[in-house]
């Protein structure tokens, strides 16, 4: 969690009228104090360390409030509305299907579910070909440990460990949350999962193994978290399968491709499987459709979730037949709801038409040279810009001790939503920037040039 809260207090601020963003109150707005107050009274403590922005609504790359602001967003909610807020085409197969009068449906068939997990399959790489529907990321990632385990026991019945890495993040729930790699979040759980294990994450900036220089040693960094596995007890046999964030989320940070080339090698030598957590990573957020299809693997799971309806709640599992087809019982009650899937063809298709993917990759490429000239500018407080496509992570440091610097990162957060800019708090000390694919690149430039402003005024 974050060591600065935002105030509540509200704070007279320059005005702001440009084509994209609004500033017209102080911020917060004075009038929203109540609602925001009232929000704290009713809810956990936990879901109030947002940005004090009381949203009336968004569309495209601007969220507006209902006293006159507008705002940048580069958050896309939280890397769900990459086709962008309230898309026309999601909009308008939302409304038929309300108007057709077919909002639930359990696990009995319907058309609109067929034809989403058919396309799902048609626009996933092999050996990827069948389709789980389900509403969260967590319950994705839970369903894939399962398969990965049942699947495990078909071969050994001690073949069930589970390999992640200790900076992943991978849900809230028991599974999802012992699979995640923070200590922090896991005291509830008590007795945790033995055969759920972590690999150092390969974070070359911050190597794990104090290299200095670490260019192409991506195979050997594997092995030797593969080593430290096996010298703290694990007998690697008894691995099933990999759980993998496509890149780790909190920094933007892309794995060597030659470490996942290394991991995905070790798995098939060892029948064991590698799933891809893309729950964030997935519908071209980072100028691929799949981020892992920049790694050059194959992906015996996929855990889809956020942008696959740039809406409404839901999530799949990927996978191959054999695995999908394990005697199980895979179903849950919102399965494949008929609104959330006309959500998502609508904004698949919208992601394909309106070229989207190639756009993220169009479009981040004038993000990251903004980013990489703010770096320049301040080398002693910025330690490094990583991202692809529409995904950037930047990493604010102390100038003294090189470590990530939480407070000061949130103060940016806080003076770029005053100048009109809505950024993703982590509480990990980066700046995560995350547009819709569908910004235009002129407020790409806008945004960066309030993400300067926001840190040369917090330095002062």
């Amino acid at each position: 969690m974050s060591e600065y809260t935002f105030s509540l207090e509200p704070v007279s601020v320059p005005r702001v009228e440009t084509k994209h963003r609004r500033i017209v109150t102080p911020i917060p707005v004075p009038e929203s104090i109540p609602i925001l107050k009232e929000l704290e009274r009713y809810e956990p403590r936990s879901l109030h360390h947002e940005l004090p922005v009381v949203w009336d609504r968004a569309e495209g790359y601007q969220v507006f409030d209902a006293y006159g602001n507008c705002w940048i967003d580069f958050t896309s909610g939280i890397f769900v509305t990459n086709a962008g807020h309230a898309h026309p085409d999601i909009c308008r197969a939302l409304v038929e299907k309300i108007n057709h009068k077919l909002l639930f449906n359990y696990t009995f068939a319907s058309d609109i579910r067929a034809r989403l997990v058919k396309k799902l399959v048609e626009i996933s790489p092999p050996p990827l070909e069948k389709v789980f529907l389900l509403s969260t990321g967590s319950e994705a990632t839970e369903c894939a440990l399962k398969l990965t385990r049942m699947h495990g026991r078909r071969l050994n019945p001690k073949k069930i460990a589970i390999v992640s890495f200790d900076s992943a993040f991978h849900g809230r729930t028991v599974g999802s949350q012992t699979m995640s790699g923070s200590p922090a979040g896991k005291e509830w759980i008590v007795n945790l999962d033995p055969d759920i294990v972590h690999l150092p994450s390969p974070f070359c900036q911050r190597c794990p193994w104090g290299k200095e220089r670490y260019e192409e040693c991506g195979k050997w960094c594997f092995q030797k978290g593969m080593e430290q596995l096996k010298s703290r007890g694990l007998k690697l046999d008894r691995i099933a399968g990999f759980m993998v964030e496509s890149y780790i989320a909190w920094g933007a940070i892309f794995y060597p491709d030659d470490y996942i080339k290394a991991l995905r090698a070790w798995a098939d030598a060892h029948q064991a499987l590698v799933t891809f957590d893309e729950v964030q990573a997935g519908f071209g957020r980072t100028g691929k459709l799949f981020t892992f299809e920049h790694y050059g693997v194959a992906a015996d799971m996929v855990c889809c979730g956020k942008g696959i309806s740039s809406s409404l709640p839901l999530s799949a599992v990927l996978g191959r037949a054999d695995l999908l087809d394990i005697p199980s019982d895979l179903s849950s009650t919102h399965t494949g709801n008929p609104l959330c899937c006309a959500a998502a063809l609508a904004n698949i298709e919208a992601i394909e038409k309106e070229r989207l993917v190639a756009k993220a990759n169009k479009t981040g490429k004038v993000l990251k040279t903004h980013l990489l000239k703010i770096m320049q500018r301040y080398p002693d407080r910025i330690h490094c810009v990583l991202g692809r496509g529409l995904l950037y992570g930047v990493h604010i440091v102390n100038p003294v001790t090189k470590e990530l610097d939480i407070w000061l990162t949130d103060r940016i957060l806080e003076k770029a939503m005053q100048k009109g800019l809505l950024l993703v708090p982590t509480g990990r000390g980066t700046l995560k920037l995350g547009p819709p694919l569908s910004i235009p690149e002129e407020a790409i430039i806008e945004g960066a040039a309030v993400i300067k402003e926001a840190i040369e005024e917090c330095l002062r």
